[in-house]
């Protein structure tokens, strides 16, 4: 059974950073591509992030670029998203998500709030 498991968002004011985490486990991990996803109040959701299978490239979407990192250990199942300079439209929960078998897979989310 994949089970995805999120961590690491909290309250944080407007430039400020979050390290959010992912613990991978029920599937060969590094045999995936993995996502970050978000989903804001009121909003649909909203792909942030991609990582290959070996962290050789990543993605992301343009308001995030530069401000974002996505990375992965593959012996520890874990991905990571760095986020830096944070904004109040940065406010979402956010998902770890694998796509696997033509169907996706979710962790429980992780709430970030960038405030004052």
């Amino acid at each position: 059974e994949v089970q995805l498991v999120e961590s690491g968002g909290g309250l944080v004011q407007p430039g400020g950073s979050l390290r959010l985490s992912c613990a991978a486990s029920g599937f060969a991990f590094d045999d995936y591509a993995m996502n970050w996803v978000r989903q804001a109040p009121g909003k649909g959701l909203e792909w942030v992030s991609q990582i290959t299978w070996d962290g050789g490239s990543t993605n992301y979407t343009d308001s995030v670029k530069g401000r974002f990192t996505i990375s992965r250990d593959n012996p520890k199942n874990m991905v990571y998203l760095q986020m830096n300079s944070l904004k109040p439209e940065d406010t979402a929960v956010y998902y770890c998500n694998l796509q696997r078998w033509g169907l996706m897979n979710w962790g429980q989310g992780t709430q970030v709030t960038v405030s004052s």
